[in-house]
């Protein structure tokens, strides 16, 4: 599809900005202290959190394990 078209039709191509450009990378997201693994790592899957099942909090405080978010980083097929 020629650069023209895009532009007039608003579609762009996955990874660039509106005007063409590269768009920069995310930032690699920091592992939490119950992650097996840093997000986005290949073999790895998000999972309920075991210390506090899922709730995100444990006695009414954020889990340790998960941040609070009740998901950790495991690995997946035995990796």
């Amino acid at each position: 599809m020629p650069d023209d078209h895009r532009r007039q039709t608003g579609i762009r191509t996955p990874g660039t900005t509106r005007d063409g450009h590269r768009a920069p990378a995310a930032a690699p997201a920091e592992a939490r202290p119950g992650d097996e693994a840093a997000p986005g790592t290949p073999g790895t899957g998000e999972g309920l959190c075991p210390d506090c099942g899922g709730r995100g909090s444990i006695d009414g405080h954020p889990c340790p394990a998960c941040g609070g978010t009740g998901i950790v980083v495991l690995g997946v097929g035995g990796a």
